[in-house]
């Protein structure tokens, strides 16, 4: 019998090739992921004369850069030259390509899930750092920079060092309102930035169990922003229920032989962790960002820290991000005035985030403006057919087409200067969604509640006789 395996042991073994004397790993890659932000790997490629390794094994998509707002218009050159040029390697290179009017188009890391393009097993690359949101399957899965697409695209391998194995174990029932994005920004803001770091996390517990595929997507995508190289979760019957008819998972008689080798994936009942954290889910409550970390996080219901109480380098930091947002220490989260909303990305853009933020914005108006960009193109049809856009128009927010939207700002949906903006997204840094923007990241239900009543707010009493 050999020492019990964590699931990061089982992955990684799997797809080791070999192992160099410095420990660094040559690790087979499974699916590689890429988008308008791949051209300098191509370039680098087509310096070198080369071709890719394994063109169906990457899969090519249009998301940061695309227009989620008058897609029928001409897009603003500089777009429209990166997305042609995404396109202009794809079928240099037969890579199959999800573009701005194909029905299956969307956010690369809400697409992957949607068409089983992620399968739990696999290892997945993509030269994005949400990448880890594809471990929520039983996938290794990371984000890499451009050299290292490069390397993929050429060799369908990646050197890679193997980090130490870590588990988030969280247990209980989670309460009104309450969602694994409050779990996420919990045990970040509890453990900061760095809590994670040269870790693998696996979450596991029953309240991990309980959670949809979309909240174990949301866990594993915010993975990194506590430092984490990524996030894992074991595959069990929601993982199967999920993925069981999508185009690329196994089909027919290989299902069950498909789901049985997925179930043993799991961490063996004894196996050693580097690092363990457990949560009570009883304790969590609706979370928002104050400041421009994802660790500068605390309830609605608080208020916000003196940096006096503050380790010296967190009270830097504070002083920093006070002046920033504009805040005081002191000053009560709930009840900040906002600008505008944003719901989507590839942390809240699917399904279930659409309808946790309908649930709060039924037969109310917004008082702020807003827009709502949905993970993919299959995402909106579905929110469409279930009239969560009539909603949401009716609410006075605007429903966009399906891209990276407002998260990132590279498309033209920004946040204006020294506005504040209610988002669901995954980063607060300083410019991240526009020059000047602040930002305080929550969850799609907690964003409806801020447009609805025009201030940072506990969405609980707002969900009272609705849920």
């Amino acid at each position: 019998m050999g020492a019990a395996q964590t699931m990061l042991d089982k992955l990684w073994g799997a797809h080791e090739v070999l192992l160099r004397e410095d420990g660094v790993s040559l690790l087979w890659v499974d699916r590689h992921l890429v988008h308008e932000g791949s051209h300098h790997a191509f370039a680098k490629l087509k310096a070198r004369g080369l071709a890719l390794a394994e063109p169906a094994l990457t899969f090519a998509v249009v998301d940061h850069y695309a227009p989620t707002r008058g897609r029928a218009r001409r897009a603003d050159p500089q777009i429209e030259r990166m997305i042609q040029t995404l396109r202009s390697n794809a079928t240099a290179h037969g890579v199959r390509l999800y573009d701005l009017d194909d029905p299956l188009q969307g956010i690369v890391h809400v697409l992957g899930p949607e068409e089983g393009l992620t399968l739990p097993g696999l290892l997945i690359n993509c030269g994005d750092s949400h990448t880890s949101t594809h471990g929520a399957f039983g996938a290794l899965a990371f984000g890499i920079g451009a050299t290292e697409v490069a390397h993929v695209l050429a060799t369908q391998t990646i050197w890679q060092r193997k980090p130490k194995a870590m588990r988030i174990t969280v247990d209980g029932a989670l309460g009104p309102g309450v969602s694994a994005k409050d779990i996420a920004l919990g045990w970040i803001a509890r453990l900061g930035t760095d809590g994670a770091q040269g870790h693998a996390v696996e979450y596991a517990g029953s309240t991990v169990r309980g959670l949809s595929m979309e909240g174990r997507m949301t866990l594993c995508n915010l993975s990194i922003e506590g430092g984490a190289r990524f996030g894992m979760v074991a595959p069990d019957e929601t993982t199967f229920s999920y993925l069981q008819g999508r185009r690329f998972a196994p089909q027919g008689a290989g299902w069950p032989a498909a789901c049985a080798d997925w179930t043993a994936l799991a961490s063996d009942a004894d196996a050693h962790f580097e690092r363990e954290v457990w949560l009570d889910a009883g304790e969590i409550a609706p979370t928002v960002t104050w400041g421009t970390s994802p660790e500068q996080a605390l309830p609605i219901t608080a208020v916000l820290p003196d940096p006096a109480d503050l380790p010296p380098a967190k009270a830097e930091a504070a002083h920093a991000a006070y002046a920033y947002m504009g805040l005081t220490p002191g000053q009560r989260l709930a009840g900040t005035p906002v600008d505008q909303v944003f719901i989507g990305s590839c942390t809240n853009g699917r399904i279930e985030d659409l309808r946790a933020a309908a649930a709060v914005l039924a037969g109310r108006k917004a008082k702020v403006p807003g827009l709502i960009s949905p993970g993919s193109a299959q995402v909106k049809a579905q929110a469409e057919r279930e009239g969560l856009d009539q909603i949401f128009g009716a609410a006075g927010l605007e429903w966009a087409a399906a891209g990276c939207s407002m998260c990132v700002g590279m498309n033209g949906d920004l946040v204006g200067e020294g506005k504040r903006c209610a988002s669901s997204t995954n980063r607060n840094f300083k410019g991240r969604q526009g020059r000047g923007a602040r930002t305080h990241l929550m969850s799609p239900a907690m964003v409806a509640a801020a447009a609805v009543t025009g201030v940072l707010s506990d969405v609980r009493p707002l969900l009272e006789g609705r849920v």
